[in-house]
């Protein structure tokens, strides 16, 4: 069981590090809420071509918990990514990668408050760990600029975006007993009509950029992996190991998103995203041992 959840996190963490990746290569090709409404109206049509029958034998249960479904489809879905694609407009695709390890903060803290689901002294220092990365990153090398409010817009903005998607994945614990597909139709669909408001602002307001080829790949990419194979995926983890033990797994996102920088955008690679990165994975490995060994004693 845990062989397999390994399995699937880490190809979900691969495919949304590509996904900032893709979110930076957009700029000046697609606008990103116009990304963010096409990538999720071709999900739709992805995932109804092969899960409509499914749906129909959910629907019963599916019904009962819309609004639920549409918020979690909403939040994890949309504003999560038209947040993050904003950003890439402002910060680089390193900073949002390295960023997103800051998510285990709120699952750990939500879960706390609200479920008074304990943690280990192991996974404490872990996740210390990876806030000190995080908040190091944010502050391009520098803390005391986080005192002083000095953070780039697109880093606040991607900061604003992890909140979103911890709070989704706590969520999740709610989500009906149904087949997969049937959940991924139904929160893509409120994905795309959740994100329609936000591609009608842009084009009123004359912030759109219109899609060309590089746009329409991005668009076919964003769709296929980051959307449908690793929103799947990322549940079924869950699932398996907990929200806690899964959500540590999304700190693996700032090294294949700082791979896939330095490899396709040529970014550059200072010192402190080094130290940065050395803290999510000494965090996330500790996390994960002592995540382990106290699930194993329960």
């Amino acid at each position: 069981m845990f062989r397999n959840a390994y399995l699937l996190l880490i190809l979900t963490t691969l495919f949304w590090g590509g996904n900032a990746i893709a979110g930076k290569l957009a700029v000046g090709h697609i606008s990103p809420m116009l990304l963010t409404t096409l990538r999720w109206a071709l999900a739709v049509l992805v995932i109804a071509a092969i899960g409509l029958p499914q749906l129909r034998r959910d629907w019963s249960v599916v019904k009962r918990n819309l609004p639920l479904l549409f918020l979690l489809g909403m939040a994890g879905f949309t504003m999560f990514n038209a947040a993050m694609y904003s950003a890439l407009t402002f910060t680089t695709a390193i900073n949002v990668s390295i960023e997103q390890a800051g998510m285990p903060m709120f699952i750990f803290l939500a879960n706390f408050l609200l479920y008074r689901m304990g943690v280990s002294p192991g996974q404490i220092v872990g996740f210390t760990l990876s806030l000190v990365g995080v908040a190091l990153t944010a502050s391009h090398g520098d803390l005391t600029r986080l005192a002083e409010l000095d953070v780039n817009f697109g880093d606040a903005l991607m900061l604003a975006a992890i909140v979103l998607y911890g709070g989704y994945t706590v969520a999740l614990r709610y989500k009906p007993a149904i087949h997969w597909k049937s959940l991924m139709l139904v929160m893509c669909f409120a994905a795309f009509l959740s994100s329609i408001p936000f591609a009608a602002w842009e084009i009123t307001t004359e912030r759109v950029t219109w899609p060309d080829t590089r746009g329409w790949m991005i668009v076919v990419y964003t769709a296929i992996l980051p959307s449908i194979a690793s929103q799947a995926f990322y549940m079924r983890g869950v699932e398996l190991i907990g929200a806690n033990r899964a959500g540590l797994f999304i700190n693996l996102v700032p090294i294949f998103g700082t791979l896939l920088s330095i490899l396709i955008l040529g970014e550059a690679f200072h010192l402190y995203h080094a130290i940065a990165l050395v803290m999510v994975l000494g965090g996330i490995w500790l996390a994960e041992q002592s995540g382990r060994k106290r699930a194993a004693s329960s």
